[in-house]
């Protein structure tokens, strides 16, 4: 019997690794989403391996998917909860936003 690639680890592993990219870019929001997303994808791969683990050759990759993933989601947690002291210690959403474009200002970046 040929055994066959679960379903879902390329997908999960894609969405892992994007998920480092986002914790950086959208405050950890983005990073949070992609590896729960992923951590979905891999549980239902896991339960469909435990089901007939003989026909299914790429559980090391589903493993390190995993371990990329949770990593993904607590950068991603970390940067979230960073961000949400940083708006509270400013003062809140305005005053964040208001030192957030002076800084934008300074280095000549135009928000808008």
């Amino acid at each position: 019997m040929e055994q066959q690639k679960l379903p879902n680890v390329t997908i999960a592993l894609i969405l892992s690794i994007v998920s480092f990219l986002c914790c950086c870019v959208s405050a950890g929001i983005g990073g949070v989403i992609m590896s729960g997303i992923a951590l979905i994808l891999i549980n239902k791969d896991t339960k469909t391996y435990q089901e007939n683990p003989q026909e299914y050759s790429n559980f090391s990759t589903l493993k390190t998917t995993k371990i990329v993933a949770i990593i993904g989601l607590v950068l991603g947690a970390l940067s979230l909860i960073w961000t949400i002291y940083s708006i509270v210690s400013m003062g809140g959403w305005d005053a964040y936003i208001e030192q957030t474009s002076e800084i934008y200002e300074q280095l000549g970046i135009p928000m808008e």
